[in-house]
C-alpha cells in the first residue's frame, strides 16, 4: 500500500523559504514512513499557481482546472503537510482561501503537520493561535509538534534546532498515518459519485 502525502505550500516567491521548509518536512516524513516499511508518494500543491482559480471558485462556488485537480489530491491523501508564510501575525490570505473553498469534512480525520515561516521568531505562536484552531475546525488531526522557521533558522544550521523540530514533527505524522489509515475517514459527496450505487440496486431497495 502506498501512503500518499500531500504538501500545501503558500509561498509567494520562487524559490521561497516556505517551499524550502515544506520540502524538508516532506522528505523527513517520507523517510520516517519508509523506515516503517511503507511506500510513499508525495504530491505538492503550490498555492501561488492557484491564485486565479481560487478567486474564480469564490465567485462560482466550484473548483475548476488545476484547483479541481489539487482538491482531488486531498481526497486521496493519507496525510497533509500545510505550510504558510506569516502575514500580519497569521496565515496568509492565499492559504486561508484554499481551505475556505474545500467542501465540508474533506479533511475530517486527516493527520496534518502544520508549519509556518516568518522573518523573526516572535511570530512562532502563529502555529497555536491561528493554524491549530483552523485545522481543528476542519476536523483534521494536527500532530502535536508544529514547525516554525524564522529567517535566522535557515542560516544557522550548526545547532540543528530546526532539523530536530522537522524530524520530530515528521515522526509524529508518520505515526499518525500508520495508526489512522484513510479508510477510516468519513465518506464525502465526491466519494459517492466515484462509486455510485447501480440503478438496479436502488430499485430493489
Amino acid at each position: 500500500m502506498t501512503r500518499r502525502i500531500v504538501v500545501v505550500t503558500a509561498g509567494l516567491s520562487t524559490p521561497s523559504s516556505t517551499r524550502i521548509l515544506a520540502d524538508q518536512l516532506a522528505a523527513a516524513t517520507a523517510g520516517a514512513l519508509r523506515t516503517r516499511g511503507e511506500q510513499v508518494q508525495v504530491d505538492v500543491i503550490e498555492l501561488r499557481a492557484l491564485a486565479r482559480p481560487l478567486a474564480d471558485n469564490l465567485v462560482t462556488g466550484f473548483p475548476s482546472g488545476e484547483l479541481a485537480a489539487a482538491v482531488g489530491l486531498l481526497r486521496q491523501a493519507d496525510a497533509l503537510i500545510a505550510v504558510t508564510p506569516v502575514f500580519s501575525a497569521s496565515y496568509s490570505g492565499l492559504f486561508k482561501t484554499f481551505f475556505d473553498v474545500l467542501e465540508p469534512d474533506l479533511l475530517a480525520g486527516l493527520p496534518v503537520l502544520m508549519a509556518a515561516t516568518g522573518g523573526t521568531a516572535r511570530h512562532s505562536m502563529v502555529l497555536d493561535h491561528a493554524l491549530r484552531p483552523l485545522f481543528n475546525y476542519l476536523k483534521a488531526l494536527p500532530v502535536p509538534t508544529g514547525v516554525y522557521a524564522a529567517t535566522e533558522d535557515f542560516g544557522n544550521t550548526a545547532d540543528g534546532a530546526l532539523a530536530g523540530r522537522v524530524e520530530r514533527a515528521a515522526a509524529e505524522l508518520a505515526n499518525a498515518v500508520t495508526a489512522a489509515p484513510i479508510a477510516t475517514r468519513p465518506r464525502t459527496l465526491a466519494d459517492e459519485f466515484d462509486e455510485p450505487t447501480p440503478f438496479e440496486d436502488l430499485l430493489k431497495a
